[in-house]
């Protein structure tokens, strides 16, 4: 959607302008998951689009029997792949509310993981869901060669992955997440994880926003000027090379990459360079998501607050 069209009204939910995904979604909550196979199975041979719209219709599906009764119902890769996320999102939840059904949850989003990973050998995406439980537990295979503080985590897990899709996105990110401070891990590892991971992408990839990613991670507002890190070179150069190299590659994307962009939006607008941060919120257009933003503060006045700096119209401004 063109900016000019920009309603004043954000849309946060994840699908997007993935008015397909988003369309499924409405049937997933209805219970119905006919949608959902075909979906996926026209995602086969696009891992990234595959991981996102699992992930997004998961979320759906997570407070439903749904999942285990499409692969109950019709047994298929789409089918064990969504009770994958479903079964990995549950447990998350559990841990991270503390919830004594955490351990038994996971062990049935394992099973899970492995199950979709026989059903489709060579798709990431249930590896990178088995990814996403790393976090859990402390996990110390040696670093390979190249990180200045050498940390210890799930890297053969991630290697795997890595095998059959070299510049999986979500992988990246959920390798990385392993890494911080509120994982148990710290600010100095995932500065470096990012910073190593982000230099093998292209520079025309998304994944030259981790170290972006890792700097968010790393906030404290208790520290002295802490806002005004965005402004230090290396992260300005980091979020203008983005600028630069990448976002002239969404506008080939089959849709609008939010999350990837709301980072990149931030991090101009914290590094004082309005006109570039101005050119990405336009290309979100209405679209919006909780992070970076809710770090700060409350999602949507934050993201007001950053596009009436760009110039940019915003709800409820005057």
């Amino acid at each position: 959607m063109a900016a000019e069209l920009f309603a004043g009204q954000y849309v946060w939910h994840p699908a997007a302008d993935d008015r397909e995904l988003a369309s499924v979604c409405v049937e997933v909550r209805a219970g119905r998951y006919l949608g959902a196979h075909g979906l996926l199975a026209e995602t086969r041979d696009d891992p990234g689009l595959r991981a996102h719209r699992s992930l997004v219709l998961a979320s759906e599906a997570a407070d439903s029997d749904l999942a285990e009764r499409w692969l109950a119902e019709e047994p298929s890769p789409e089918a064990a792949l969504l009770w994958a996320r479903v079964a990995v999102l549950r447990a998350l939840r559990a841990v991270d509310a503390g919830d004594e059904r955490a351990r038994p949850l996971e062990r049935i989003a394992l099973k899970a993981c492995a199950r979709a990973t026989v059903m489709a050998p060579h798709d990431p995406t249930p590896w990178v869901a088995r990814l996403a439980l790393a976090r859990l537990h402390k996990i110390r295979e040696p670093a390979p060669q190249g990180l200045l503080t050498a940390p210890p985590g799930p890297w053969q897990l991630f290697s795997h992955i890595l095998r059959l899709e070299p510049f999986h996105r979500e992988g990246h990110h959920r390798f990385l997440a392993y890494f911080f401070t509120r994982h148990r891990g710290s600010a100095n590892a995932a500065w470096d994880v990012a910073a190593f991971l982000s230099q093998r992408a292209p520079a025309t990839s998304p994944l030259r926003l981790l170290p972006l990613v890792a700097l968010v991670e790393s906030y404290n507002p208790a520290q002295a000027l802490a806002d005004r890190v965005w402004e230090q070179p290396q992260w300005r150069s980091t979020a203008l090379a983005a600028y630069q190299n990448w976002l002239p590659e969404v506008a080939g994307y089959r849709f609008t990459p939010v999350l990837d962009l709301a980072y990149l939006a931030h991090a101009l607008v914290m590094g004082q360079c309005v006109f570039e941060g101005r050119a990405v919120l336009t290309a979100m257009g209405p679209y919006a998501s909780r992070m970076p933003w809710s770090v700060f503060g409350e999602p949507e006045e934050q993201l007001s607050r950053a596009r009436r700096a760009c110039g940019l119209p915003a709800p409820g401004a005057a």
